[in-house]
């Protein structure tokens, strides 16, 4: 099973290369964030004659969140409990028996504290919504732009300030507190050092620089933990025409073992 995880910043202005990337990569799940658009006109039609059928919870003009799948599905969510905030940031389905969490965490760096404390709340959400899905033994991926680099290995050197939300210190704890129930972060499962970058910013060559950060994640419950084949970012997709300023995060999971 292949399950992606793709900040596209704008999906009807990237439809024509998340289209060839899904033709190349063909994921079970390609769960995209930041489609900037509202449900109605979200170009479903497009992507269902690539095969892919849709959940999408969208937003005029700012956030949405977007889940393709191949196969049968069933949307469990189109909000996250307990984040009572009415922006579109999450939507929940369920297919070949794992719950796909697909989340867009709000940066926290706009709105004062007031607007970082929003963030800290989706955190506070999630952080239950994964405990409920533990105490109910469901295998779960919670996937996406988290906003967050979880360690300095995950920021490249002065690509942002020590005060920023991806990095202050309570961010990290939020993020730690998700870790900590148990379950596990994909990539650096796969790779436990070095930079894994998944976003590169417009401004100032960050791109050429490879000044990124790691703000895209997949976190795993731990029956789908021990499925895991392979995590990475495709770095290449950040050097495509007038592309994305994320990259896809894909994971590649072992098919279950039959029940006896």
């Amino acid at each position: 099973m292949k399950i992606a995880s793709w900040n596209v910043n704008s999906v009807r202005q990237r439809q024509d290369l998340i289209l060839d990337w899904l033709k190349r990569t063909a994921p079970d799940v390609l769960m995209m964030q930041e489609i900037k658009c509202e449900t109605a006109q979200f170009p479903a039609e497009i992507f269902r004659e690539a095969g892919y059928e849709c959940a999408v919870v969208g937003q005029k003009s700012y956030n949405g969140v977007a889940t393709l799948v191949r196969g049968a599905f069933e949307t469990t969510s189109d909000h996250l409990p307990g984040f009572e905030n009415p922006a579109a940031r999450y939507v929940e389905v369920r297919t070949q028996g794992v719950t796909l969490g697909n989340l867009y965490l709000p940066n926290g760096n706009s709105g004062g504290e007031d607007g970082y404390a929003t963030k800290l709340a989706f955190f506070e959400a999630l952080a239950h919504r994964a405990q409920s899905f533990l105490h109910a033994d469901t295998d779960f991926v919670l996937a996406g732009d988290y906003n967050v680099c979880p360690t300095p290995e995950d920021c490249a050197p002065g690509a942002l300030g020590p005060d920023d939300a991806l990095v202050r210190p309570e961010s990290r704890a939020a993020w730690r507190r998700l870790v900590w129930l148990g379950l596990t972060d994909a990539l650096r499962a796969v790779q436990p050092t070095g930079t894994a970058y998944t976003f590169w910013d417009y401004q100032a060559g960050a791109w050429q620089r490879d000044s990124g950060l790691r703000i895209d994640h997949a976190l795993l419950s731990p029956r789908i933990a021990e499925r895991l084949l392979d995590a990475h970012p495709d770095k290449e997709e950040r050097a495509m025409e007038r592309p994305s300023d994320h990259v896809p995060l894909i994971v590649t999971l072992k098919d279950p073992v039959p029940a006896a």
